[in-house]
């Protein structure tokens, strides 16, 4: 509702609407890691016990994973004849452990998807429950896109992070230490020289994620300007059809494809010679076990077996480290992810206190030195002073950017006032609760606004307590009472997306009834008939006379025959009341009014 525009940089976004998010895409980095991980760690703590049986499986698996290979070390011993013992039940305990070690990273699986839905569950509650309570402010300064990007995406790389990334980093830890600390105890000279592959996958980790990052980054941005302009087609296909701009826009899109198929080229190949990179450096290590263990084994130094344990931990070396390389990129865009749902989190919601405005039979509105900004020094209400009468109908017109709307936010507390008093029957306006003022008050916007829902719903919606009959009543004032009932289901129809199915005068007519089904003392129209018919116009406005006779109504129009009948037409300008009067008074001034009048009916240039 309100007049500002502010410019918001919107995400990257599909034609579909969502946010698409690539395999090597761009990694956000958080501001502040540390606060953002122990926010985390605090709803780790709401689920304690199921933390604590993931980590006991962790610690189980991975310690099932160190031994086995120590198992089959000792029973191709056994079989070499090194060392004496019984191999069959050899074989089944390292079978016994095999297994174990498999079921439990199935049970980790399992608990750790449970324990991140369950997270993600409080999340979105929280988050959600956050946004409903944020003041209009801070949606009309932030992206709606953002917002449900904050609902959706984030909160779900939080989930993938603790379901996934959080496990693998655990248990990755836990072999390299668990492993490391076999190998050194059964050969620390080939165990030093095993782990010399490290250094070699670090490196190759290094170089290979900063070239991704690079191409994926270029990619990205390609895939965003595709899709804007797959987008632009579909949403204004009209205008492009109109004008002959088919092969233009075609043109457009085919150089920005080739552009992205090169660019997704470099980041495939990229990030595909990670795996036979990654597979030749393990060789490489395989290979130096296999030379110096079989020296160590024929000098007595260690046994055939051992050589086999050393390749099997390796491979388990060298896992942990590709795996943590990989899920480094997704820890920071997780933690980047959650930082951005607890700084909406920390938003200060909507102040809700208040007194409970008095009953009375009317409600009379006196608007006193009002001053109000968005941007400060540059004020969009100056000094404005008016009274609107008990059960009397108030028009206010003027210029796009006049501050219309403005004194309709200020009213409906959807924004404070910075300076001066509003009054309604004599109590002031910020003592009195946002609830209790909305409770009181009706408005119908000129973008309207239908919930997927039955029609019943819908105009229900602004009086829960309301009986068919005033529902009834309500659709006939507002004449859309006919055309509900010629609906597929009647007043059982639902309506979806916004109200789509319906043209946006029918869905205007049933907003309009929405609001008398409210039954409120104060009624705001905002360009409430300016998607109707003039004949359906016509027929409301007479429906509104005896709708607004004892309710105290505020109208803003830019149509300046549907407030010729108003008790008191207010023409602003700047932020200033510039004239008032009735329409007879205000046209035998030949002020603004007159000029605004007769650009409308006479085709004067002003």
């Amino acid at each position: 509702m309100s007049e500002r525009k502010i410019e918001t940089k919107q995400p990257q976004r599909t034609m579909f609407g969502t946010v698409r998010r690539e395999r090597f895409a761009q990694v956000e980095h958080a501001e502040n890691v540390k606060a953002a991980l122990k926010r985390i760690a605090s709803y780790l703590g709401h689920e304690g016990l199921m933390v604590t049986a993931m980590a006991a499986i962790v610690i189980f698996g991975t310690l099932c994973g160190v031994y086995a290979p120590s198992l089959q070390s000792r029973a191709i011993d056994i079989i070499a004849g090194t060392k004496t013992g019984n191999l069959v039940p050899t074989l089944v305990f390292m079978l016994a452990v095999y297994l174990l070690y498999s079921g439990s990273q199935l049970l980790q699986r399992l608990v750790s998807a449970k324990l991140s839905q369950r997270i993600v569950r409080r999340l979105r509650r929280e988050l959600f429950e956050k946004i409903a309570d944020l003041p209009i402010g801070y949606m009309d300064q932030h992206s709606h896109g953002d917002v449900m990007s904050r609902m959706t995406n984030d909160i779900e790389n939080v989930s993938s992070t603790i379901s996934q990334s959080l496990p693998s980093l655990f248990s990755g830890a836990l072999t390299l230490i668990g492993t490391v600390a076999i190998m050194l105890w059964y050969c620390w000279q080939l165990a030093l020289l095993s782990l010399a592959t490290v250094f070699l996958t670090l490196a190759a980790t290094k170089i290979l994620s900063k070239r991704v990052r690079k191409y994926s980054r270029t990619r990205q941005m390609l895939l965003g300007r595709l899709n804007g302009t797959t987008e632009e087609m579909i949403a204004g296909y009209h205008t492009v059809v109109a004008y002959n701009h088919q092969a233009a826009t075609t043109e457009e899109f085919c150089n920005t494809a080739d552009e992205l198929t090169r660019a997704g080229i470099k980041t495939d190949i990229s990030g595909g010679i990670m795996g036979p990179i990654m597979n030749c450096i393990s060789n490489i290590g395989f290979v130096i076990i296999a030379a110096f263990g079989g020296y160590f084994s024929i000098s007595g130094l260690i046994s055939v077996g051992v050589i086999s344990a050393f390749i099997v931990y390796a491979k388990q070396f060298s896992r942990p480290i590709n795996e943590i390389a990989q899920i480094y990129g997704q820890l920071q865009t997780a933690i980047a992810g959650a930082e951005r749902v607890f700084s909406v989190l920390d938003e200060k919601s909507e102040d809700k206190t208040g007194e409970e405005l008095v009953p009375q039979e009317g409600a009379e509105i006196s608007f006193r030195n009002v001053n109000f900004s968005y941007v400060p020094d540059q004020p969009v209400i100056r000094n404005f002073s008016l009274t609107v009468p008990s059960g009397k109908k108030v028009a206010l017109v003027g210029a796009t950017g006049s501050g219309k709307t403005t004194i309709v936010n200020l009213l409906m507390r959807f924004y404070d006032i910075q300076g001066g008093e509003i009054y309604i029957n004599g109590q002031n306006l910020s003592e009195v609760s946002r609830d209790s003022l909305r409770r009181n008050t009706a408005i119908v916007l000129q973008d309207t606004i239908l919930f997927s829902d039955t029609v019943f719903n819908n105009l229900k919606y602004g009086n829960e307590s309301a009986n068919d009959e005033q529902l009834r009543r309500a659709a006939e004032l507002s004449c859309c009472r006919d055309m509900i009932e010629r609906m597929p289901q009647g007043w059982n129809t639902v309506l979806s997306g916004s109200g789509s199915g319906i043209s946006r005068g029918q869905a205007q007519l049933l907003a309009i009834a929405r609001a008398f089904v409210a039954d409120p003392k104060i009624l705001i129209l905002d360009e409430a008939t300016s998607n109707v018919d003039t004949r359906t116009e016509k027929a409301i406005q007479s429906a509104m006379q005896s709708i607004m006779r004892d309710r105290t109504s505020i109208v803003i129009a830019h149509r300046l025959s549907t407030i010729r009948d108003s008790d008191l037409i207010v023409v602003m300008d700047r932020g200033e009341i510039v004239e008032s009067g009735s329409h007879d008074a205000l046209l035998k001034k030949r002020g603004k009014y007159y000029e605004l009048y007769m650009t409308q009916y006479a085709g004067f240039a002003t």
